[in-house]
């Protein structure tokens, strides 16, 4: 069926009500804009679905929450009656649309006999993960785009490990929805009768406190924050999100007794009103924060994003606050652990740090010199969360900590994804520590730089918009592999790895070895000064991202390497 059959169906649909067949009626000339609707249904993956809101199978709306809801229900009822029993955990975000897509899902796991336990209103996404394995829930579920512009919105799928989907599952329901059609094969069952059956349960206070139960033990030294606690202090911004609860009450509970919430952010609005992005990860949202830290004459800024599964730092230098970047931050978590642990008699015998391939090689020289055992996975806290679970199941490893480079932390065994909350309570205590000693983070991660040497890294987005641009993406990948470059920022490219086929090569000598995991579509371009570039198609976003890892002897030497290998690499795509 082409884009243009495919809109006359949705078009002429009874399932669509008078609103949302005037919105599909206004674009009836409007060619381009009905083939970026329907030239392809939103891919479901392993993450599940995320997309921007509208009508249309590229789109975000009640009519693709239901056809993938209905997918996942008949996935969990062939597991069998038990699975259906212990059912799924529902929750989502501060979004436009997301408590009612939220609700619907949930009715229609009813309708399919399946037992959901729904939050009663909002919740941060690593509360789902820990929700599903505190209840023993076989799946679950979150409404939410995590950082993505306020157009968007998504749907995330989990698994009873509390981790997101395993590929075949997310390769069941993809199938699922290819042969069933997207109005008709949804069964549903109405909100206030699957509550009345017992189908629908609700979550509330119980479950967050049964959570910040497993967060607060996760803090390593409480006297150092007992020590400054008259004295530091924290601005904190939700960016309107989920955080806006829980991450001063982890705050307040480690001790922390002056917590500054920035009052405009701390709005529930899935508009964003206060921001272009609510994206920890730019820093030009943190702009009401700068001003309240400068006010009150805090050292530091906490930022978590719409669904609090990442955070962003921001830290004072002189008059002046600069970002601390996800790789940086994950460093100075992972030396800070490891030198609290020792100072505090926790350290476990055979300690273990987490990251991924395309965050900084920093951590692992980290471990290097800790004598702390290192692992990396493809992207996405789901290959991290696989790791810990072999670490567990095989009793090789206790692991410290997982993170990477896109602001994700993980600790603890209680979630299974990145963690905002805990991850906020551990950086208070950290800076706390570091408060003691007269100095700011940005003056620990110097010392760091100083240890272990100067890294930096930067990533730069290729974006490739609509039908053409999946193609781009492809090309781009082909071109690459077919003919790679010799050399990045005057640098001579030494190996490449290719993680789609495990091939490692030596430009002129061919394959020499194997990677140690495979499947994923990553070039890994390895120079010969210890630097790096990989390249990598997102998986939620359409874009190609690109990541510099710099390595020299001086931070200088370092932050130019970066410069040029990031021109070497913008230049690929002309």
């Amino acid at each position: 069926m082409t884009w243009r059959e495919t809109y006359e169906e949705w078009l002429n649909s009874p399932a669509l009500s008078e609103e949302e067949w005037k919105e599909l009626d206004a674009i009836k000339d409007d060619p381009k804009e009905i083939e970026d609707r329907f030239y392809a249904p939103l891919a479901f993956g392993t993450a599940g679905l995320r997309g921007v809101m509208g009508l249309g199978t590229n789109r975000m709306n009640i009519h693709v929450i239901r056809h993938a809801t209905q997918a996942f229900a008949e996935l969990i009822v062939a597991e069998g009656e038990e699975a259906m029993r212990k059912g799924v955990c529902v929750c989502f975000d501060c979004r436009i649309n997301s408590d009612v897509f939220a609700r619907e899902a949930a009715c229609i796991m009813a309708a399919n006999g399946v037992h959901v336990r729904l939050f009663e209103s909002l919740r941060p996404t690593p509360e789902l993960s820990f929700a599903i394995r505190y209840y023993g829930a076989q799946a679950g579920i979150n409404v939410t785009a995590s950082h993505n512009p306020r157009e968007y919105n998504g749907y995330k799928v989990y698994w009873s490990d509390g981790a997101q989907l395993p590929p075949q599952h997310a390769e069941q329901i993809a199938r699922r929805m290819e042969t069933s059609d997207v109005f008709r094969c949804p069964k549903r069952m109405e909100y206030g009768e699957a509550v009345a059956k017992g189908l629908i349960e609700i979550m509330g206070e119980e479950t967050d406190e049964a959570f910040l139960a497993q967060v607060l033990p996760m803090a390593v030294n409480r006297k150092i924050v007992e020590k400054v606690a008259d004295e530091l202090k924290i601005v904190y911004t939700p960016f309107h999100g989920c955080g806006w609860r829980l991450v001063p009450e982890a705050l307040n509970r480690l001790g922390v007794k002056h917590v500054y919430p920035v009052k405009e952010q701390m709005v529930l609005d899935g508009n964003f009103p206060t921001v272009a992005s609510p994206n920890p990860e730019n820093p030009e949202g943190f702009y009401l924060a700068i001003d309240l830290a400068k006010k009150i004459g805090s050292d530091i800024i906490i930022g978590t994003d719409p669904d609090s599964d990442r955070v962003g730092v921001m830290a004072r230098q002189g008059d002046e606050f600069h970002v601390i970047t996800g790789n940086q931050m994950g460093c100075l978590l992972l030396d800070y652990l490891i030198t609290a642990k020792r100072e505090t008699g926790t350290m476990p015998e055979h300690p273990a740090a987490l990251s991924t391939i395309v965050s900084t090689p920093m951590a692992r020289r980290i471990c290097e010199v800790n004598n702390v055992h290192f692992d990396e996975t493809f992207t996405g806290f789901k290959f991290i969360a696989e790791k810990l679970a072999e670490y567990k199941e095989q009793g090789s490893y206790e692991y410290l900590m997982g993170f990477e480079e896109s602001y994700g932390y993980m600790m603890g065994d209680y979630v299974r994804d990145k963690d905002a909350v805990t991850a906020s309570m551990i950086i208070a205590e950290m800076a706390a520590y570091y408060f003691d000693k007269g100095m700011t983070l940005l003056d620990a991660l110097d010392s760091l730089y100083e240890k272990y040497g100067f890294f930096r890294e930067e990533t730069l987005n290729l974006y490739m918009y609509g039908v053409d641009g999946l193609g781009e993406m492809r090309a781009l990948m082909a071109s690459l592999r077919k003919d790679p470059p010799t050399e990045m920022g005057g640098i001579a490219v030494a190996r490449i790895r290719d993680y789609q086929t495990g091939d490692i090569t030596i430009p002129g000598l061919g394959v020499v070895e194997k990677t140690a995991i495979v499947g994923s579509n990553v070039l890994y371009f390895e120079l010969s000064d210890g630097s790096n570039l990989v390249v990598r198609p997102s998986g939620t976003e359409p874009k190609i991202k690109l990541y510099v890892l710099a390595r020299d002897d001086t931070k200088e030497g370092s932050i130019e390497k970066a410069r040029k290998i990031g021109e070497s690499a913008r230049a690929l795509t002309k």
